[in-house]
């Protein structure tokens, strides 16, 4: 859902990664543009995000309309994450389309998108767009088996053997039984 930003707090850098100068992008023009970009912090879920700082490549087309700027942009971010079947950590990509009009004012029925004078700042739509579309529970393969209920071993380690054919008995990580230490009396 996009923020407005009716009142600046601060005026944006045309410097940084994100920002885009738009003051040759009138009504009835269109521009695009392809660059890297560091990513922000904070661009992720729980379990799978874009590391702060990996390098986002950004395909921007700034279309000049009547009421601001319309971007439409593609951008491909590094993810990394842990896999919530087995836990381990991987490393993956995504790649998100969207398309927000940055408008030249506020309104007060239009949550939307402002431009800072003639710069735009992509952070927030790229959030608003990225966040929702990464998983809630990343895999690190569509097939991963996860981990043994039983004992907690990483299944795709296992091996097709790996069982707990006997009721109440426990196996170590590895598969082996656990050695009874219990006397005849206590069982």
């Amino acid at each position: 859902m996009p923020h407005a930003n009716s009142k600046p707090f601060r005026r944006l850098n045309p410097h940084m990664p994100l920002v885009f100068d738009t003051r040759t992008t009138r009504p009835g023009s269109v521009r695009s543009e392809t660059r890297t970009a560091p990513a922000p912090a904070s661009l992720g879920v729980e379990l799978v995000n874009v590391p702060e700082g990996a390098e986002l490549e950004l395909d921007v087309q700034l279309e000049g309309v009547a009421e601001g700027v319309l971007v439409t942009a593609t951008v491909r971010a590094p993810l990394v994450g842990e896999c919530a079947r087995c836990l381990d950590l991987f490393a993956s990509a995504t790649e998100v389309r969207f398309t927000e009009l940055f408008a030249y004012e506020a309104s007060d029925d239009d949550d939307g998108y402002v431009l800072d004078g003639d710069l735009l700042d992509l952070e927030s739509a790229l959030r608003d767009a990225l966040v929702p579309e990464l998983p809630l529970a990343p895999l690190c393969a569509d097939d991963c088996p996860g981990l043994c209920s039983e004992c907690g071993v990483r299944l795709a380690d296992a091996g097709a053997g790996h069982g707990h054919a006997e009721a109440g008995t426990d196996l170590t990580p590895d598969g082996t039984p656990v050695p009874d230490t219990t006397t005849r009396k206590e069982r």
